[in-house]
């Protein structure tokens, strides 16, 4: 069963973390036991700084094209509530 609290780590930490995978030559889990850092939460940091390398499995997503998929639906969101508040006032013939 999951926790209420989640740890938040630094971007700092993140990166040697990864640092640490990618030069020690250890398995992610390995490296997330000598730091004492859920195994899960290291795999999908080093996931997603590979794909930001261009190094990621085919067709998954940089950090940047996650952000900027995640601007375009809330847009979407705002743009189809307007859309919505205009069909109402809107006088019916």
């Amino acid at each position: 069963m999951g926790s209420k609290y989640t740890k938040r780590y630094t971007e700092e930490f993140k990166r040697d973390a990864i640092a640490l995978v990618d030069s020690s030559g250890k398995t992610v889990t390995a490296v997330a036991r000598e730091l004492g850092i859920s195994s899960e939460s290291l795999r999908g940091w080093y996931r997603r700084a590979k794909a930001d390398r261009g190094e990621g499995q085919s067709g998954e997503l940089t950090s940047a094209e996650r952000e900027e998929l995640k601007r375009l639906r809330k847009e979407v969101r705002e743009q189809q509530q307007t859309i919505e508040i205009l069909k109402k006032r809107r006088p019916s013939s």
